[in-house]
């Protein structure tokens, strides 16, 4: 029966990734493997002799590390330009740290490549690197046996960490996140009935107000009777007026004393559904362009008060630039919303449609590219099915489109093919490795299991000392970018669970995107470094 069920590659091939699908759902204080136990469960068939197709670790391998760079394109290059620049040192700290460290044991255990390249992927739980190394290492390595022994050390050595660095410290984090909450109302968007006192605004139209604009805030709505309205294009402003000025906390009180005051009328009327329409962009002469390029005020006579960008939404700029298949949310008179909704191209299926063309085409360019030799200090390099569509899918991502190849994926197709891709290419490396599995335990299992523990522990306390003293990061933010830095979704589980505060979750976001990137740049170096050790 066995050799029925497993002797065809391709019921094997999906039996294998079911099993470890199964695995990966056992729930043990907490934890649980996930997707990586199928690493396990194809270790168990190659072991046993069995095959699966060949060929289908490269595609799982090229569909993954695609979408893996098409989710983190639009933030890893922003990134650096942002308040997370710290965040992205504490990621840079974390990855080469443990990246040394493995290199370092490997020298100093007599460790052959494979396992110690593996052993570092698993301590940082990160399977893009184990995928950036495989494709490095020759046919046949055994990175996957170094991985799925260092793996659980690396998921719970940083649910230790973030457990136990708070009690050490003696940190109250509730208290620490009932602080933040007092810090970052300021950041809050907020509302506000104004009254136009001031005589210097008096007369003038909005788009001359230059510092409304300046302080990231706008003016949406007028008081005409008791209820409030869309500001037409040619609104001038009148003593006595009642303006809704929207905008952070910590600016909004500037334009209100900017304008006059604080109107005290409460008797009104705020019409959301009449003069307010969600519209998702596609149409090429709004797509790369700001709003204050767009004008779309004076043009149309409608205002953009929110913006969703993968996932998250936020209160636009004047120098916010609105990119493919974003959702706007736009208030206006209803003629002149459905005049923008026309002009902006809306789509409401586009938010959640897959363009296959533009997926095939970003493939193959990165599997192009990735064939492509490089020669560099008198060796000829690759950037391989692993780099090779990473960075394809990077740029496409970041742009958003190159002319009408789109950088966008919709969440739910995306998380598709990256599971797809991430099963393949798993079950492919654990049977490959699995033929040799006992071997390499009756070898290396003491210096394997040492390494791991070594590598999984020491970058964060190392990033604990570089966060706190160095970068200045506060607790919460520290323990959200070491999440981040070692791949950890479980990890900042386990943090969310204890505060309240967004801190963690906005500093593993920063963190999380760049140590992806790097990684896989470690793993490489990881094995160029050490060359050929067997």
């Amino acid at each position: 029966m066995r050799e029925l069920l497993l002797g065809n590659p391709l019921l094997a091939l999906f039996l294998v990734i079911a099993a470890g699908l199964v695995l990966g759902r056992i729930n043990l204080a907490g934890l649980s493997l996930g997707s990586s136990a199928v690493i396990f469960a194809g270790l168990a068939l190659g072991h046993l002799g069995h095959a699966i197709p060949d060929g289908i670790g490269t595609l799982g391998l090229v569909l993954f590390v695609y979408c893996v760079g098409i989710s983190a394109g639009p933030t890893f290059f922003r990134v650096f330009v942002r308040r997370g620049k710290k965040l992205a040192v504490l990621g840079v700290v974390l990855v080469f740290g443990g990246g040394i460290l493995a290199w370092g044991l490997a020298r100093l255990l007599h460790m052959p490549t494979d396992l110690a390249v593996g052993v570092f992927a698993g301590a940082m739980t990160s399977t893009p690197a184990l995928a950036a190394a495989t494709e490095a290492l020759p046919p046949g390595s055994q990175a996957a046996v170094g991985y799925g022994l260092a793996y659980p050390f690396g998921v719970v050595g940083v649910v230790l960490f973030v457990q136990l660095l708070p009690r050490l410290l003696r940190a109250d984090l509730a208290r620490l996140s009932r602080e933040a909450e007092v810090d970052d109302r300021g950041q809050q968007v907020s509302r506000a009935l104004v009254e136009v006192l001031n005589p210097a605004v008096v007369g003038k139209e909005l788009d001359e107000l230059r510092f409304i604009a300046e302080a990231g805030c706008m003016v949406t709505r007028v008081l005409r009777d008791r209820e409030l309205v869309p500001v037409s294009p040619d609104l001038l402003l009148e003593q006595g007026q009642q303006v809704l000025v929207v905008g952070r906390r910590s600016e909004l009180d500037l334009v209100i004393e900017a304008l006059g005051r604080r109107s005290p009328r409460t008797d009104y009327i705020l019409e959301t559904e009449q003069h307010r329409l969600q519209v998702v962009v596609t149409a090429r002469q709004v797509v790369g362009r700001t709003l204050a390029e767009l004008m779309l005020r004076r043009t149309f006579g409608v205002s953009v008060v929110r913006v969703s960008r993968h996932g998250v939404e936020f209160l636009p700029r004047s120098d916010t630039e609105i990119d493919y298949g974003e959702m706007l949310t736009v208030v206006g008179e209803h003629g002149d919303l459905q005049r923008f909704a026309e002009f902006a191209g809306h789509r409401v299926r586009a938010f959640d449609e897959t363009d296959l063309i533009s997926v095939m085409v970003g493939l193959a360019a990165g599997i192009l590219l990735g064939m492509v030799s490089f020669g560099i200090a008198g060796s000829s390099l690759s950037l391989g099915m692993a780099g090779g569509p990473l960075l394809v899918a990077l740029v496409l991502g970041h742009l958003g489109h190159v002319g009408p190849i789109l950088g966008h994926l919709p969440r739910a197709s995306r998380m598709v093919l990256q599971e797809i891709g991430l099963a393949f290419f798993l079950a492919s490396a654990g049977v490959t490795a699995g033929g040799h599995l006992v071997q390499v335990l009756r070898d290396h299992s003491a210096s394997l299991l040492a390494s791991a523990a070594t590598v999984a522990l020491v970058p964060m306390a190392l990033g604990y000392v570089v966060a706190r003293y160095l970068l200045k990061l506060d607790l919460l933010q520290v323990l959200g970018g070491v999440c981040g830095g070692m791949t950890s979704t479980p990890g900042l589980g386990v943090v969310t669970s204890k505060v309240d505060s967004e801190i963690p979750i906005v500093s593993y976001a920063a963190t999380y995107p760049v140590s992806l990137i790097l990684i896989t740049v470690a793993a490489r170096l990881l094995v160029l470094l050490l060359g050929s050790r067997s």
